[in-house]
């Protein structure tokens, strides 16, 4: 049986997820840009959710970048 990572969003009882927050979004994303999945963060269902919404809203309020590492 392969260990579960418990999400970081429940065990500190946090209620929302703020899309201004670029730190806290910022364990979310790869080096790339990319949203990670819940098996690589270990959120759970309804905190992956809010994330990926606070990322993208994040991203249209040029926040957060939608494409990281790109060179010419």
């Amino acid at each position: 049986m392969a260990f579960r990572k418990a999400c970081r969003c429940c065990e500190t009882r946090i209620v929302g997820v703020d899309y201004k927050d670029e730190r806290a979004l910022d364990r979310y994303i790869s080096d790339r840009g990319k949203i990670l999945p819940r098996r690589a963060t270990g959120s759970c269902a309804r905190h992956q959710r809010a994330v990926t919404v606070a990322i993208k809203r994040a991203r249209y309020l040029a926040l957060l970048p939608y494409i990281r590492g790109y060179h010419d």
